[in-house]
């Protein structure tokens, strides 16, 4: 359901349901809904619009969820007219959204728009270009004559009724962060002996009220409220209230696990059978066989969402998934189910949050809601493999799911509760950059470059899809029309391919460029290598309030930049030197930097990893006060024509960009991990 009135007033997260396609109904408002006293509009007001009045109220019976809103807003700028641009969004198969008023105040006339305007009705799949298919209709009305001064009234309910829930619902209610000012009111009713489990923070313990059958929560004005700068996600968790009837989680695991056990099952006859043979003929090591099942389902059955009849959180049968040839998570989640099963692997559907937004999951109710992707957990000869079917044929069964997950909730017969994945500081880089400059012709001659970039996770596999859809000379053509100009002057070849075994996309770059080597006087030359510096860290404070003691936060990665030099011939080794090695740990990161000239050649490895994602304010302040003696020096390479003594490294050993396998799992690309520091 997705109701566009206002969109910094209230947010409302609820489940669709099942029915027959309706269209918009009129009719009067629901007995348990009210409508707030209208707030007077302040002589001194500043903002677009003056809210009124917002009530937005959820309504559980045994027909599932309602939902009414009811506002009146004072337009006051040009840039509000927009709201009469009225549009509602709803599954059918939940039940037509009935229209209680749309009317327009100007001084003292009163305009039933609806009198003389309708909606239209539209079908409108609004990620059909993301594979997604909902089955949403959509209502449209333009309020004709609006006007800057009128007062919009808008009042409707909508209705949300997922079978797949049986008569546990669950939702949540939350007033935005920064409100246009007005009076607000969110509401939560409920038919006798079904009252919810109800959880609210802590900021809206003043503006409660509660009675037997409901619980509401009135602002007028309310503050703008702000997280904790650079505070973990879980502290941006403000005005909100949750509720549901899932006792815990181990409750909804439950619930859920039946669905997918029966869409896994197959028929006696059934080709997914067959399938599962000739994987089990090719492949004798189970790994080796789960990787097969899980490239089928990547390979064979194309992704689409499908969320129409109820399809939403109903996964569709492996044995339908395969004869169609596509699917959603749910589907090709039971198909590799049925496959792995026939093939004797122990597995289970796991419910994600795919978007990263699962910190502090512990702490809410039991809100299916929270998830919104499913993928495969696999026991294989003792060790645990995530496997995902909407993923590029390419991702193979991994350690941990590509996507950055905190908490996942198994889905087991006799019920699981959400389990924390335990994060340890990555040993392998995410990005790796490569930067290889042969200048042995002289500094006054064009060098000799390859560039290489090595991607691993989301965004190495967002490469595959991308580079693997075209032609090696599109990729050419491509990179000359774009690339060609700073550093290139002519780009000879560009080479493209994804690393099975190391799980990571390569893309290399080949041609010829200017070096610019910067003229210090008396023939000494100077150079900054590409990827060769830091900035210096960012401050971490806050202001003084509430949570001013909450952890300071880093998103996690690891990053490595590797640049080799051939020097020019003419020169010697005592006439080189460069900016020193260090390595840092400050705000929870490790900044590494070494340097090492030999066999004619520069080499410089510089690294920067997440060890800590987050740190106390105490260590936040302590490391503040070290930024000063931060190195934030550029990777300076210097030539002195009169010689001295070589200065180039501490005594490492750092590899060239063409003499070390780069794409192993064990990089030199940050100093050993420190337990102590993490």
């Amino acid at each position: 359901m997705r109701i566009t009135l206002l969109a910094l007033a209230s947010v409302l997260i609820s489940t669709p349901g099942d029915a027959q396609p309706q269209q918009v109904r009129r009719g009067p408002a629901p007995a348990w809904a009210s409508s707030s006293e209208l707030l007077p509009v302040p002589d001194t007001v500043s903002g677009p619009v003056f809210i009124r009045r917002q009530d937005l109220e959820v309504h559980l019976s045994d027909q599932g969820q309602a939902q009414y809103l009811g506002s009146r807003i004072r337009i006051l700028q040009p840039s509000a007219l927009q709201l009469g641009n009225i549009s509602i969004a709803w599954d059918p198969a939940a039940g037509a959204p009935i229209v209680h008023d749309i009317k327009v105040f100007r001084e003292n006339q009163v305009v039933d728009v609806l009198k003389g305007t309708a909606f239209e009705i539209l079908r409108r799949e609004d990620q059909l270009e993301a594979a997604k298919l909902d089955g949403t209709l959509t209502a449209v009305l333009r309020v004709p004559d609006l006007r800057v001064g009128d007062e919009l009234e808008v009042r409707l309910t909508t209705f949300a009724n997922d079978r797949t829930l049986g008569h546990n619902e669950s939702g949540l209610l939350m007033l935005t962060p920064s409100p246009s000012p007005g009076r607000y009111r969110l509401g939560l009713s409920w038919e006798p002996r079904q009252k919810p489990n109800l959880k609210s923070t802590a900021d809206m313990t003043s503006a409660m009220t509660i009675s037997e059958h409901s619980v509401n929560f009135r602002f007028d004005n309310p503050a703008t409220l702000s997280a904790p700068k650079d505070a973990p996600a879980r502290y941006q968790w403000q005005r909100a209230i949750e509720y549901s009837d899932f006792s815990d989680w181990p409750a909804v695991s439950r619930h859920f696990s039946p669905l997918f056990t029966k869409a896994s099952t197959l028929a006696p006859n059934s080709a997914v059978k067959r399938e599962a043979a000739r994987i089990a003929a090719a492949n004798t090591r189970p790994l080796d066989r789960a990787a097969a099942a899980l490239k089928l389902v990547q390979q064979d059955v194309r992704y689409i969402y499908v969320g129409l009849n109820g399809g939403n959180l109903i996964p569709a049968s492996a044995d339908e998934t395969w004869q169609r040839r596509y699917g959603d998570c749910k589907g090709k989640t039971t198909l590799l189910l049925a496959l792995l099963g026939e093939l004797g692997v122990d597995a289970e559907p796991v419910l994600v949050n795919s978007s990263g937004n699962d910190d502090g999951l512990d702490q809410r109710l039991p809100l299916p809601q929270l998830f919104d992707h499913v993928l495969v957990r696999a026991r294989i000869d003792g060790a645990t493999y995530w496997l995902d079917g909407t993923l590029p044929q390419v991702a193979l069964p991994g350690a941990r799911p590509v996507f950055p997950v905190n908490w996942v909730l198994p889905l087991t017969a006799g019920g699981t509760g959400i389990e924390k994945l335990g994060w340890q500081p990555a040993t392998t880089p995410d990005e790796i950059s490569l930067f290889e400059i042969d200048a042995r012709a002289g500094f006054d001659k064009p060098a000799r470059i390859v560039s290489t970039e090595i991607v691993r996770g989301v965004k190495g596999l967002q490469q595959q899809v991308q580079f693997s859809s075209v032609t090696a000379g599109q990729m050419l053509d491509a990179f000359r029309q774009r690339a060609i100009g700073d550093i290139w002057q002519a780009i000879d070849d560009v080479q493209w391919r994804y690393d099975q075994k190391a799980q990571a996309s390569i893309l290399t770059i080949t041609g010829t460029g200017t070096v610019n080597w910067d003229d210090d006087g008396n023939g000494a030359k100077s150079l900054a290598l590409p990827g060769g510096g830091f900035n210096p860290p960012e401050r971490r404070a806050r202001t003084q309030d509430r949570n001013s003691d909450a952890p300071f936060y880093t998103k996690p990665d690891y990053s490595c930049h590797v640049t080799t030099v051939r020097l020019p011939t003419s020169t010697q080794a005592k006439q080189w030197s460069s900016k020193p090695s260090f390595d840092t740990r400050i705000f929870g990161r490790n900044y590494h930097r070494a340097w090492e000239l030999r066999d004619g050649s520069v080499r410089m490895v510089r690294g920067s990893r997440v060890e800590q994602p987050e740190i106390s304010a105490a260590d936040a302040q302590r490391d503040n006060a070290r930024i000063a003696a931060f190195d934030n020096s550029m990777g300076w390479l210097s030539y002195t024509p009169t010689g001295q003594k070589p200065a180039v490294g501490n005594g490492e050993n750092v590899p060239t960009t063409y003499d070390f396998d780069w794409t192993a799992s064990a990089v030199p690309c940050a100093s050993p991990i420190n337990p102590a520091t993490r």
